[in-house]
């Protein structure tokens, strides 16, 4: 390959490069390529060329670390996230099994009022009872009052009409 350097001019070089732009321009994007004449400066660029595709490789290497690092960041902010809704459903539980003792303490307490409600009840009923019997004293009272009243009112007419 060294020989066939050698052989070409300068002039053979751009031809070449004109030719490949022109028909390839996809390739070249449609730049001139510049062909030197030492093989210094080729090398040179060949090695540019490499160390462009290690730089390229090792950025596509962090860019995957990177990657990585932020689907553990993901998952450990899941981890986190469950962990938090797993706190919430516990307070949610205890919040209902309070509300289900007050609730239980609120119908006891119903329960009692309505006892208190049937003993208030039946206090009445004595009452009433208390009042009919009182009632049916004031009519026997009423009833021998009239009747002494009667009794003494014709007695009274009785000894004037005889005396």
């Amino acid at each position: 390959m060294i020989a066939m350097e050698s052989k070409l001019t300068k002039q053979d070089l751009e031809y070449i490069g004109e030719y490949l732009t022109e028909t390839y321009p996809q390739v070249f994007r449609l730049e001139r390529i510049k062909f030197n004449e030492s093989d210094f400066h080729q090398r040179e660029r060949g090695i540019r060329i490499e160390e462009r595709v290690i730089k390229l490789e090792e950025r596509v290497v962090r860019v995957e670390e990177e990657l990585k690092n932020q689907r553990e960041l993901m998952k450990q902010g899941f981890d986190l996230m469950e962990k938090r809704f797993e706190q919430i459903d516990k307070r949610f539980e205890q919040m209902e099994r309070h509300f289900e003792k007050r609730f239980e303490q609120v119908d006891k307490r119903f329960e009692q009022v309505d006892k208190r409600f049937e003993q208030v009840d039946k206090r009445f009923e004595q009452v009433d009872k208390q009042f009919d019997r009182i009632d049916r004293r004031f009519k026997m009272v009423f009833s021998f009052m009239f009747l002494g009243f009667t009794a003494l009112a014709f007695m009274m007419t009785a000894f004037k009409f005889f005396y």
